[in-house]
């Protein structure tokens, strides 16, 4: 639909103009910078960054009942830089033009309410939100949508030229990367770091397939992330990973979407996430914050991050109730088949301090949470999913066990509804699904196997072996028929069919 045929009071803010006055902000010393270079860290403490707007309350000034109008009207455009994650693009990079902005089809991943069965099951009405659905199939193209723009931007404006962006992955975050990189080819060549043989297959060919350079290196993600900060302090290149303070920009469209999607009703509403390496829970909750701010929704939902119990760093933290007390101690990993997520040493770890805090002090009570569970129930929750027509990841499964183990826990009631977070699509992480099902899962991730759950192919053949149809040597029609009453008896015999009544 074209914006004249939009109500008129909104036509004037429906395609939106640069605007803004964005800045870096330190968590530890809250220095400030200019956005006019590529920053990371604080160049006096070393601590992250935040991006904050000066003119964030001049968004203040228009009704939250316009910004509603505002964005469910956008739904109808047909400008791409604004139907992606930049639909809310006063909330997330005001400063960039919409000519500077890529799409790739990334954001508006699709809430699906899970069947009765499987709500039962874990005692509260819930819904997925996939964001497997992505371009490169995970929730990481939200962030590297708002980073890569950023650097466009950059580069447009001859800020910056020749960029070389490199990350450290469990697998998601290199094929986001490449693949958003690769859009922006020659002008911008990427680089990614990965533990070896701790991606899987399908994760591991994604960057190969967008032509990034990959690098595989011994060790766990947090050494591969020790190395790209090294990196980045002594080589021009750019950090694509969520200490890129741009990335949680982008990711807080997560937030924004669930809004939309529930009319703007965030009462009794609870969001689980998995942590990983911090990201993603932050922007969640500073997506909330900002709409809250700006009038858009009346209440802050209740947020709960889940973390296995091989690598819980901040659950760990969160044990301790006195907040003076809390020491942060990062963890040495195990195996965990929520593979994107096992993370020892969250990059973000001071953003969710700073925010969580925010977040409870705005919400006037505790309002997030934090869930430790273990990895039979990752991998138990994540087949229960796809078994009931989800296609959730075990990162989908982590958060479906830290939701019902928060049920179990009073944290949640049946008064309430959940929307889990599926972050990557289920095919990416098969290779666990399918050792499940070949009961081959080594004995470190403490799986045991559940025979209900175990799928497997059955080989139909026919009596008479000698006569099946061979690729290239087709049967004659009279063998081909015997060959078909056989083998479709077999099966009816297996499935305890019995013939139509001629």
């Amino acid at each position: 639909m074209r914006p004249d045929n939009f109500p008129k009071d909104i036509q004037p803010l429906i395609v939106p103009q640069p605007q803004g006055d964005l800045f870096y902000q330190c968590l530890g010393c809250s220095a400030t910078y200019s956005i006019k270079e590529l920053l990371y860290v604080c160049p006096k403490c070393g601590q992250v960054l935040l991006i904050h707007d000066r003119n964030f309350n001049e968004l203040k000034k228009i009704p939250g009942t316009t910004w509603q109008k505002i964005f469910d009207y956008r739904k109808m455009l047909n400008i791409p830089a604004l139907k992606g994650i930049y639909r809310y693009h006063e909330f997330i990079g005001p400063n960039i033009p919409l000519s500077s902005i890529i799409y790739l089809g990334e954001g508006h991943t699709p809430v699906v309410e899970a069947n009765n069965r499987l709500q039962t099951k874990a005692g509260i009405k819930f819904y997925y939100k996939n964001d497997g659905q992505n371009p490169s199939a995970s929730f990481k193209d939200r962030g590297m949508a708002s980073a890569l723009s950023y650097i466009k931007y950059l580069i447009d404006t001859g800020l910056a030229s020749n960029i070389i962006a490199v990350c450290a992955s469990t697998g998601d975050t290199s094929a986001s990367a490449a693949l958003y990189a690769s859009y922006l080819t020659p002008d911008i060549k990427s680089a990614v770091l990965l533990p070896y043989k701790k991606v899987t297959p399908q994760q591991l060919s994604q960057p190969l397939g967008s032509g990034a350079r990959v690098f595989e290196i011994p060790g766990v993600f947090d050494d591969c992330m020790k190395i790209v900060e090294k990196l980045s302090q002594e080589y021009p290149v750019a950090l694509l990973n969520s200490k890129n303070a741009w990335r949680i920009l982008g990711q807080e469209s997560y937030a924004y979407e669930i809004a939309q999607d529930f009319e703007y009703e965030m009462q009794n509403k609870v969001v689980v996430v998995p942590i990983g390496n911090a990201g993603n829970i932050s922007a969640v909750m500073n997506g909330f914050l900002k709409f809250y701010e700006a009038g858009i929704i009346d209440y802050l939902p209740k947020v709960i991050g889940v973390q296995s119990e091989h690598a819980d760093p901040v659950f760990r933290y969160y044990l301790e109730p006195d907040v003076d007390k809390r020491v942060f101690k990062p963890v040495t990993v195990k195996p965990s088949v929520a593979q994107a997520a096992m993370i020892g040493n969250p990059v973000s770890m001071p953003r969710v301090i700073a925010i969580v805090n925010h977040y409870n002090q705005i919400s006037g009570k505790q309002n997030v949470f934090f869930s430790q569970v273990t990895e039979q129930s990752i991998m138990d929750w994540s087949l229960e999913a796809n078994r009931n027509g989800h296609i959730a990841c075990t990162q989908g499964g982590e958060s479906l066990a830290g939701l019902a183990k928060s049920f179990e826990q009073g944290i949640v009631t049946d008064q309430e509804t959940a929307i889990v977070d599926a972050t990557a699509h289920a095919i990416k992480f098969s290779g666990f699904q399918d050792q499940y099902f070949q009961k081959t899962i080594p004995n470190e991730y403490k799986i045991e196997f559940n025979q209900n759950l175990i799928n497997e192919p059955c080989l139909v053949m026919p009596k008479n072996k000698e006569k099946i149809p061979v690729q290239g040597r087709p049967l004659s029609d009279e063998d081909f028929m015997v060959f078909a009453d056989d083998i479709s008896q077999s099966i009816a015999n297996m499935l305890n069919l019995k013939k139509n009544d001629n």
